[in-house]
């Protein structure tokens, strides 16, 4: 059964405490963001190999699974966005359709081994990616197509919410 698509702006969380998953951005420290990005990926992997992984725990939530193939698929998305933000004059980022990208990817049907190698690997190039960012590219700026501004240093926060938040989701 597909999950009802979420069609919020969560931009907010960039400015306020996510009142879901405690994420604070005013505690996000520029220096933490790749240490954080790799713990919340290896906690997201730990998951998968849990009990009932494959299971939604109702009609409305993703399984372990297809959180952990979106987390690794939010990594590689934000790691492309960051290459632009970085090689790229206030560029402005494609769409992607997260959920479009769960039914295209069929992430309920994928591999959980496979995708916790997957979602090691792309949380690693992110963590690096943000880890290697150079001290005067932070403010760097680029734009979603439906005119959210991004920095460098927000699409991080941004990304590291998500990361955490799906980690959140599916504890055990």
């Amino acid at each position: 059964m597909p999950i009802e698509p979420d069609t919020k702006d969560w931009t907010w969380v960039l400015r306020e405490r996510c009142p879901e998953c405690g994420f604070d951005p005013a505690g996000v420290d520029r220096g933490d963001l790749g240490a954080r990005i790799r713990a919340a990926g290896a906690a997201m992997h730990a998951r998968l190999h849990g009990e009932r992984v494959v299971e939604r725990p109702d009609d409305d939530t993703w399984s372990p699974l297809e959180y952990a193939a979106h987390v690794r698929d939010v990594c590689t998305v934000m790691r492309g966005r960051l290459d632009q933000l970085l090689t790229e004059d206030d560029p402005e980022f494609a769409n992607w359709d997260q959920d479009r990208a769960a039914i295209d990817g069929d992430y309920a049907g994928q591999a959980p081994e496979h995708v916790a190698v997957e979602l090691d690997l792309a949380a690693a190039e992110l963590a690096n990616a943000a880890d290697a960012v150079p001290a005067d590219a932070w403010e760097r700026p680029g734009r979603r197509s439906n005119g959210s501004v991004f920095t460098v240093e927000t699409l991080l926060v941004y990304a590291l919410h998500d990361v955490e938040h799906h980690v959140w989701d599916v504890r055990a």
